[in-house]
């Protein structure tokens, strides 16, 4: 089954770095998509899962307050990451990632390779590496990353994970190589 063109291998990508538009205002670094990663997953024939957008699901386009870029950045991430870890929030973020997990499963039962996850660090709800806490970059993960991994280890998947800055773009294509293992 599915003895066909396709390469049978996939990647799930944060929502933003295949659409800088659905981010939070002020902090986009490029019109569309993160070209390069893009570019070079095609090039080496793996498919992008695109994960849903959390913030964008729980807080809307504007995060829930129209002047969210006058704050700094670390700022105005603590003040996302706290909406973001309400009760409301985190229900809804929980059967998002069961329905990711659901999706992986089935890439596994017909032979595919789930090959990992791509983040992206500093983001309150999508950091892999580093997210941002207490008004200031941080080691650790994102709210919704870290739901991700516990609805993962529940159903016994295990994905290697890596996260990426769309303002380091040889950075972002290293990282995803040593996920690889390339």
């Amino acid at each position: 089954m599915f003895d066909d063109a396709r390469s049978k291998k996939v990647i799930l990508l944060s929502h933003c770095l295949l659409n800088q538009n659905s981010i939070s205002d002020g902090t986009a670094d490029r019109p569309s998509q993160f070209n390069e990663i893009v570019e070079w997953l095609m090039t080496h024939r793996i498919g992008m899962i695109q994960l849903p957008c959390p913030e964008l699901l729980c807080l809307g386009l504007n995060r829930r307050d129209d002047g969210g870029a006058s704050r700094a950045l670390l700022d105005e991430n603590t003040r996302i990451r706290e909406l973001m870890s309400k009760q409301d929030a985190m229900a809804l973020l929980r059967k998002e990632a069961e329905e990711t997990s659901k999706q992986i499963r089935e890439y596994w039962k017909y032979g595919f390779q789930v090959l990992g996850v791509i983040g992206v660090d500093r983001s309150p709800s999508c950091g892999i590496d580093t997210t941002t806490k207490n008004g200031a970059e941080q080691p650790g993960r994102g709210v919704f990353m870290e739901v991700l991994s516990e609805a993962f280890s529940k159903i016994g998947i295990t994905l290697r994970m890596t996260g990426t800055k769309t303002r380091e773009k040889e950075r972002a294509i290293e990282k995803i190589k040593e996920l690889l293992g390339e």
